[in-house]
Formats: C-alpha cells, structure tokens, sequence
C-alpha cells in the first residue's frame, strides 16, 4: 500500500460494502452528533448562561461594529463560541437571531404610511417640470428608505460572514442547524430567517463563483477521504473500489467554490461505457473497463452533496450541465449522457398503496394487480385457496425479513411486472404539488431529463431492494431537449418518458400527462 492508500485508510472509516440498514449517514447528523468525541469538552465549558450570553454580545457585536479589525475579532469571537455550544443554547441563539434580529416593522409601517399619503404627480400639461421632479423626488427618497427598512439586521451579520475566512463554511453549518429545528417545530421567525439566508447562500453559490474540478487520485488524501466520506448513494467499500472509481473508463468532477478550499460542494460520478448500464454491478464492478476511445455513453451514477446546510440549492442541475459540456468537447466520441438512478420512494409508496386498499371497503378498494397477475402471485406464493388476496399477499412478500422473495426464482419471476408497471406508474402519474413524487426523479426531471428506461434487479443491495425493490431508472439527457423538457416539467409538470415506459402505463399515462 503506497502513503496516500495509508493516509485514506488511517484518517476515513471506509464503509462495508453493504452497510447495516440502520446506519445513519454523517450528513444526517447535527455537529453535536456527528463529532461529539471531539466537541464534548468545549460543549461542557460553554454550557453556562453566561457563556452563551458572551456569544450572543459577540453576535450582536458583530452587527453593530464598522472598524475592521474590531469586526474581525468579533465574527471570530462568535463563530468559535457558537461551534462550542451545545445544540440547546444554538437552538436558544437561533430562536433570538430570528427573532429580535428581524425587520423593524415599525417604521416599515410608518414609511408605507407615508408612501400613501403622497400625492401622484399631476398629468397636467400646465405643471410645471419643478414641481413634478420634486414630488417624484419625495417618491424616491420613500422608497429607498423602505428598501433599506425591509432588510432584517441579520442580513449585516450574514454579509459580514461571507466575506470573513471560514464564514461561508460557517453559514452552511448554521444553516444546517436552523433546517434542524425546522423539521420539530414549525416556527414563523425562523423559516423567514432561513428563507433569507437560504437567498443569500444562492446568490454567493451561483455557477460563475464556482470552480469545475476533475478529481483524480492525484488529488491530496484530505480531498480523496472527503469523496470516501460523503459517497451518499453507492458507499465506497475500500480502497481499490475508490481507486477504481477514479482511474480510467471513470470520472469524478467537484464543484468546489474558493472560500471552502479543499472540500466539494457537491461531486458526481461518471462511468464510460459503450452502452446506457442496466445494472449498478456492471458500474461498480466493470474490470477491466473498456478503452475511453471506444465509449459512446457517459452514464451518470452517483450525486451526493457534502453540506446539509446547502438543501434546496440545486447545485446539482448546474453541475450536471456543465460536466456533460466538458465531458463532450473532451471526448467527442461520447454521444449519450443518461444516468443509472435509484428509486428511494417507490417500496414506501407501494406499501402504503397496498396496507391502505387492504383496509378500505369494497367500494372504494383500489385493486393494484391485474387478475392474471394475482393468480400467477397466489400460485408462486403456495397461497392459492388460503382465501388471502394477491395484494395481501404481495404486500406480505414484499415486506418480509431480509427480501425472502428474492431467494425463489418463481417469485422473482411472477413479481416482475406488476412491481415494474407500478414502478412506471409511480414515477409517471404520483405527483405531490404538480411534480413528480420521487425526490430523484424530480431532481432530474426538473434538469430536463426524459424517464428512458426501468431496469428489472439492477441493485441487489440491501438498500436497493428496501428503496425500490432492486428497480433502478435510466434517466437520459438529451442534450437538443434538456431546456425544452426542464420548462415544460417545471411550468406544467408534463414528464416527458419513452415509449417503453410509457407503455406500461398504457393511455392511462398519456391521459393524465394531457391533463397536467
């Protein structure tokens, strides 16, 4: 093993191949959680009221001083002293910050007042330029007293911190906080104080302060064990498999933006193949790979973000359309761009399909499977005559203990086209707010992807079989339609899908697309 395989190995935890189903990613986690061996000292020390209100006076310091060098010492002041709190006293912080650091509504109202009681300028041809450049003056001057009243005194704190060393870091993290608080309690003064810096964090991460980079295992070991750390969607199981995840017939791009040197936003990976994969083995485990000039497909097959603070900012869909523009000037030879997709809500969104018309009356009984597909479920299954329904016991099946149905090629067989035909009908027809329900397939849907294909087992994994029942999607861009496909999902929800899709659906698809 050469240094840099040591330095990974020592300083990353390299994940099992198939992690427990209980194990919850480090992303998840709030930075107490996440790293308490190492902040369960100074969260001990800062636990005090009196500390906290020394972070709060360097919070509120930070707002109100001009000098720099002052201004420096109080952001550091507050940063530091706010990583030692403990998760209540940020908690307490955040609830004051939004609260007692918002708008001045008093004197936007005053100011609109004011606003109304001014008269128009006259139309009249007799009014004189002086009178009428007066009044407007008086327009101007209200208005951009009102533009500087409708900024809470937060934004100065925010401002001051993005350009600080460390600030945009620091303002992901705290964002991450606030969305933690955000998912117990459902807090007006809160959600306005994370729906303004969520604006702030678009602005400061907007594509041209970006930088596209080609991470290779050239790249320092610091770098390499963050791409380890954050994999979200398909977990390094050593070295060789990230190795491999880098060298030839692969690719990995970062966006990575100047103030947080060294750690990704957001990265992807790529694999170069001579057709669009049909399984996450053929991906993972293609060895050798084949020459780079003889690949026509750039398959996309992982995307994970590194910062919780940043959900809700699509970094994704810029990172997406700016690799397939450097993958084509780069490789010409490449001429399809699609992806190998998980399916992370279908299973949930079946079962409750299934325990919810079990439930229901006859007359409202949603019945999922087709009449032969029941009795081919009942016979494999060894419950014909038992008097239980197909849905039942497919419903059963489905949610047995360690994917029992998968060990008998009969079931295997016999569930393969309902679970695919609900599968289509999920991600094409079950929508939540005009879109589509899957977080996935709203994620590429909305970066102007077509649904292109299903594929039938395509991962066996633990997690694959829970999320989707071992279904993956070939999502495909198609580089003349992706800003036609995009609009159209995102102004009328229209799902733009192939024909073999679709024909799963039947006209039951096209009919609801019609009304959409």
């Amino acid at each position: 093993m050469n240094k840099k395989g040591l330095a990974i190995l020592m300083r990353t935890k390299v994940r099992p191949l198939s992690p427990a189903p209980n194990k919850v990613h480090k992303m998840q986690l709030s930075p107490q959680e996440g790293s308490s061996s190492q902040n369960s000292a100074p969260i001990a020390s800062f636990d005090s009221e009196r500390d906290f209100a020394q972070v709060r006076d360097s919070m509120q310091s930070a707002m109100l001083m001009s000098k720099t060098e002052s201004l420096d010492a109080a952001l550091d002041d507050f940063s530091e002293g706010y990583v030692c709190l403990s998760h209540v006293n940020r908690q307490k912080l955040l609830h004051a910050l939004a609260r007692d650091y918002d708008l001045n509504r008093a004197q936007v109202r005053e100011l609109m007042k004011q606003y109304l009681d001014l008269q128009f300028p006259s139309d009249k041809a007799e009014d004189s330029g002086l009178e009428e450049e007066g009044s407007l003056s008086a327009f101007y001057r209200i208005e951009r007293n009102l533009r500087h009243a409708l900024k809470p005194m937060y934004e100065v704190l925010f401002e001051c911190l993005n350009t600080h060393p460390g600030g945009l870091k620091f303002l992901s993290d705290m964002r991450a906080d606030i969305l933690l608080i955000l998912n117990n309690e459902n807090v007006s003064s809160l959600r306005a104080l994370d729906s303004y810096l969520k604006e702030k964090l678009v602005t400061w991460l907007s594509p041209a302060n970006l930088e596209l980079h080609n991470i290779t295992w050239d790249d320092p070991a610091s770098l390499l064990e963050k791409i380890v750390a954050y994999e979200a969607v398909h977990p390094i199981s050593n070295l060789i498999d990230l190795k491999r995840r880098l060298g030839v017939g692969r690719r990995c791009f970062g966006y990575f933006h100047p103030a947080i040197p060294g750690e990704p936003l957001i990265f992807i990976e790529v694999a170069l193949l001579k057709d669009v994969a049909q399984t996450i083995q053929e991906v993972l485990w293609d060895d050798p790979p084949i020459l780079e000039r003889d690949a026509s497909c750039a398959l996309f097959y992982s995307i994970s973000s590194t910062q919780p603070g940043l959900s809700g900012i699509n970094l994704g869909k810029f990172l997406i359309k700016r690799v397939i523009d450097v993958v084509k000037k780069d490789m010409p030879n490449i001429s399809t761009f699609a992806t190998l997709s998980p399916i992370p809500g279908y299973m949930q969104w079946l079962l409750s399909k299934l325990a919810s018309s079990e439930r229901s009356g006859s007359a409202f009984r949603e019945n999922l499977l087709e009449p032969d597909e029941e009795t081919a479920i009942l016979n494999a299954s060894g419950e014909s005559g038992t008097g239980r329904s197909g849905m039942e016991v497919m419903q059963n099946l489905l949610a047995s203990k360690d994917h029992e149905w998968t060990n008998s090629e009969m079931l295997v067989s016999v569930l393969r086209i309902p679970l695919m035909r609900l599968c289509a009908r999920y991600l094409l027809n079950e929508k939540k707010r005009g879109k589509a329900l899957d977080s996935v397939a709203n994620f590429h849907l909305q970066n102007g992807a077509m649904v292109g294909r299903l594929n039938w087992m395509s991962d066996k994994s633990e997690k694959g079989l829970h999320q989707s029942g071992g279904i993956m999607v070939n999502y495909i861009y198609s580089l003349e339609n992706i800003e036609e496909n995009g609009q159209s999902y995102m102004s009328g929800g229209h799902i733009q899908a192939s024909s073999d899709v679709k024909n799963y659906v039947g006209v039951q698809c096209d009919h609801e697309r019609g009304m959409g």
